[in-house]
């Protein structure tokens, strides 16, 4: 065996002794814990929370910087590229520097990109900052859901994926709202001073929470390089493409292209090396066990979900209803705030019920809210809207919580951090597809109805001609001469056409969404029924 097997496995066996050879305060379970669990998942809260804040006050950062809406569309792909490449790493590095010092290197760097971020003075040093910004708050993520795997014990591990919850779900949500509030009272740079307090707070609690410990040079030295830099280009690439494939027309891009052959090359690689390795950055080896590989695919399809209806209801409601971005917010939060009544219910509903159900219900309760926007017509609004994102949110909470749990529940525990970021990873690519997919479907779905609406013109050409006319005569009483009336009657037409045919594309979508989350239904009741566990027999458990 060789040395740094040897040392890995000591100090695995170091990790799983006695907890009364621990300083006395850091058991699992104690006062110690539960703030560096709290910590954790508010420097996530943060972190999650800026994938979307920027997105409702992108006009007024694109008109300070001097950039057009293309170019600004880099500063939120920048982030979402580095949190991507972080989440993998934060395994290795966390287990080299330990998990205190990791967090708050990273949280303090987060606090610091932030303020570059509002100090930033042309569109590339804010996409630099934002990449920054991304790596180091990337590294919050998936770390918190593993201080709740390793912290908490199991009779309080429920609650802890509630908190998760919370965070996961409710961050993104009030994003769009409390960006736009905070641009329209103030500018857009408190959007980066916001992090700042929170973040002092984070470290705070996560340095007097978590255990001193020394760094291990030698699991810093042997580092899985060929891994990174594969894991790296391959992930980064991917991002890229999700994001700005369909702005780019896909593969008629030649920087699409290029970059989509980069990500297969380097991502495949990534698994070749992983799988060779005794000890890989990450163990995909663990998508070998079914309830885990289950549990990913309905990770992957919350994300999509989750982010995809983040993005389809602003589009539809600025699109269709010129909705300002104050006004999308006052809508996506009934996407948050109605989770907070049911999340502190389902750890204890837990108890009673089956945990696959209850997952299966919540993924049936987003795909009906899906289906629920499935049928609008020009008259639906962010009132209609109201209803079916309460149901959304009312399901969010009967999915996170047990699925981390049966993703979890047969895992040791020198496994938990590379779970946290097979897990992680899996619902941000999820999200960065669902997004990718809503986006190029109502597009492509539009030019469909769009050219569909013009071929059966000519057989309500009567009926469309008196439109013409008597939109004619109106503009004309309103002081508009007889061509330009005709000229104009007929450019309504054609937008109240394009309307119509948007219209008819968005339901399209929702309704496809609607039956892809069933797939998740599925897949969390092909998990196996959790054994009932004895006092010996708690596999994550840190004795």
């Amino acid at each position: 065996m060789s040395q740094s097997a040897v040392e890995t496995d000591a100090s695995h066996l170091s990790a799983v002794s006695s907890a009364s050879t621990k300083p006395t305060g850091y058991q699992r379970g104690s006062k110690r814990s539960w703030i560096a669990v709290a910590g954790g998942l508010i420097g996530t809260f943060m972190a999650i929370l800026d994938i979307q804040i920027t997105n409702a006050s992108m006009k007024e950062i694109q008109g300070s910087l001097g950039a057009t809406l293309e170019e600004s569309s880099w500063i939120a792909t920048a982030y979402l590229v580095a949190e991507m490449i972080a989440i993998p790493l934060s395994g290795w590095l966390s287990t080299g520097l330990s998990t205190r010092r990791y967090l708050l290197w990273t949280t303090a760097a987060f606090i610091v990109a932030s303020i570059l971020c509002s100090m930033s003075w042309n569109l590339e040093s804010m996409i630099a900052f934002r990449a920054l910004q991304g790596f180091f708050g990337g590294a919050l993520i998936p770390l918190a859901f593993r201080l709740i795997l390793e912290f908490l014990p199991d009779n309080k591990r429920a609650m802890g994926m509630a908190l998760f919850g919370v965070t996961a779900t409710f961050a993104p949500s009030i994003g769009p709202t409390l960006g736009g509030w905070l641009t329209e009272q103030f500018s857009w740079h408190y959007l980066f001073y916001i992090n700042v307090p929170p973040g002092i707070v984070v470290m705070m609690m996560l340095a007097y929470g978590l255990e001193r410990k020394p760094i291990i040079w030698d699991k810093l030295k042997n580092a899985d390089y060929s891994g990174i830099v594969t894991m790296a280009l391959g992930m980064g690439c991917l991002e890229v493409v999700l994001e700005e494939g369909n702005r780019k027309d896909w593969f008629g891009s030649d920087l699409i292209r290029n970059l989509a052959i980069i990500a297969v090359i380097n991502i495949g690689l990534f698994i070749w090396i992983q799988l060779r390795k005794s000890h890989p950055l990450v163990n995909i080896r663990l998508l070998g066990q079914r309830d885990f590989a289950l549990s990913t695919v309905a990770y992957f399809l919350l994300g999509m979900a989750l982010f995809g209806a983040i993005y389809l209801i602003p589009l539809y409601l600025s699109q269709i209803h010129d909705y300002t971005p104050l006004e999308i917010g006052e809508v996506i939060m009934w996407m948050g705030f109605p989770q907070l009544l049911v999340l502190p219910l389902v750890p204890k509903l837990m108890q009673r019920f089956d945990p696959r159900y209850l997952a299966g219900i919540g993924f049936a309760l987003f795909s009906i809210s899906y289906y629920m926007n499935s049928h609008m017509t020009a008259d639906y609004a962010g009132t209609q809207m109201i209803a079916s994102q309460v149901v959304r949110a009312l399901g969010q909470p009967f999915i996170l919580v047990p699925i981390g749990i049966l993703a979890t529940m047969h895992l040791q525990a020198h496994e938990n951090p590379s779970a946290s970021t097979v897990l992680n990873v899996m619902r941000n690519l999820g999200g960065a597809f669902g997004i990718a997919l809503v986006a190029t479907l109502s597009d492509n779905l539009a030019r469909v109805h769009l050219a569909h609406i013009k071929e059966t013109l000519p057989a309500v050409s009567a009926q469309a001609y008196q439109h013409i006319n008597d939109t004619s005569l109106l503009l004309q009483s309103a002081g508009s001469d007889a061509v330009s009336a005709g000229n104009q009657a007929y450019a309504l037409l054609a937008k109240s056409m394009t309307q119509q045919a948007y219209i008819q594309a968005y339901n399209d979508v929702f309704f496809i969404m609607s039956c892809l989350l069933f797939i998740a239904v599925i897949a969390v009741l092909l998990i196996r029924k959790p054994a009932e566990k004895s006092g010996s027999d708690q596999p994550n458990e840190m004795h």
